[in-house]
């Protein structure tokens, strides 16, 4: 299925603006639709009204209830314009399984999907473009609750738990609801460029566009909330706010009162993480805020969160995200 799947040029130049399709289906989820339109509708607006068209869909058209309760005004899927479309986007919601299961939804996604350049889902909407064969060898993710789920159900999926979206050529997924809007903005920045969309950023007033290997939980926030020990959450918050103090396992157990292999054995059971997985995690996400800033040269950044040097902070950005921490300048 992957080798069917389209391939444009990742910038096009289109004699028309680019149609951006939004399945619904009873129960979708209305913040993972209206976020990633509103920042389409957002870009269109800046650039003059030639770049994006939005396109809201259900079998019939009419009226398609959200899981919060208000009704979405659809179009049939027969009305979309003929010819290229850009972009397919799949919401989630408490209906996307309801959804996946629809034969009639699956083969409507699987035919749009032929004449798309992207393909692309929030959150649970990732089950709908399993359901279709969409995600066949592609690197995916959705919601961190829902991704054993999905590598269950589509073991043919690369399924990645961290971060809060995943490009994989043209097939674009996010973690769930607030990501839908990292995604779009993405995609705004991939077609019409990076000052333009950092516009549509500061005119929703978006605190922050994140890259997509930004993780879905802070490292602190994760363990301390995984933690079943409150000594423990005090020892997690020291180590965040003294990054570059030394954080071996000896000088953390020295500081818990515990034998080195004691603490270990206990951190990794009150946390679900090793001591130094956590310190990795800890860092970097403290990195990776003062890289967006932008203030400070990498050397100082390295030293500052604890990596030693600018090499080693490189090759944790890149075993961690897959992305070197220049990359991570600007981003908001």
């Amino acid at each position: 299925m992957k080798d069917n799947l389209p391939s444009f040029p990742a910038t096009p130049s289109p004699a028309g603006p680019r149609s951006i399709v939004l399945p619904l289906y009873p129960g979708v989820m209305l913040l993972d639709v209206a976020g990633p339109a509103e920042v389409f509708a957002a870009a269109d607006r800046l650039a003059g009204g030639t770049a994006y068209r939005l396109h809201f869909v259900a079998p019939g058209g009419g009226l398609v209830r959200t899981e919060l309760g208000p009704a979405l005004s659809a179009e049939p899927w027969d009305s979309l314009p003929e010819g290229p479309l850009d972009t397919l986007l799949l919401p989630g919601g408490a209906g996307a399984q309801a959804a996946a299961a629809d034969p009639a939804l699956l083969d409507a996604v699987r035919q749009v999907s032929a004449r798309s350049r992207r393909l692309a889902s929030v959150c649970l909407g990732a089950f709908i473009l399993g359901a279709a064969g969409l995600l066949e060898g592609r690197r995916a993710t959705t919601h961190w609750r829902w991704c054993a789920a999905l590598r269950q159900a589509h073991p043919e999926a690369q399924v990645q738990e961290g971060p809060i979206f995943v490009q994989d050529g043209p097939v674009w997924t996010s973690a769930g609801v607030a990501t839908g809007i990292d995604l779009a903005l993405a995609m705004v920045e991939q077609d019409l460029g990076h000052a333009l969309a950092l516009q549509v950023a500061r005119a929703l007033v978006v605190f922050l566009k994140r890259p997509g290997g930004q993780a879905q939980l802070s490292a602190a926030l994760s363990a301390q909330t995984d933690s079943r020990d409150s000594d423990f959450s005090a020892l997690l918050g020291w180590m965040a706010e003294n990054l570059s103090a030394d954080l071996r396992v000896e000088a953390l157990a020295a500081r818990a009162g515990l034998a080195p292999r004691s603490f270990a054995r206990a951190f990794l059971a009150r946390t679900g993480r090793t001591p130094a997985r956590a310190v990795e995690q800890l860092r970097l996400e403290a990195a990776q805020r003062l890289l967006r800033e932008g203030r400070l040269p990498l050397g100082a950044v390295a030293h500052r969160c604890g990596f030693g040097d600018d090499e080693r902070m490189r090759r944790a950005f890149q075993r961690r995200t897959g992305t070197p921490p220049a990359s991570w300048r600007g981003g908001g």
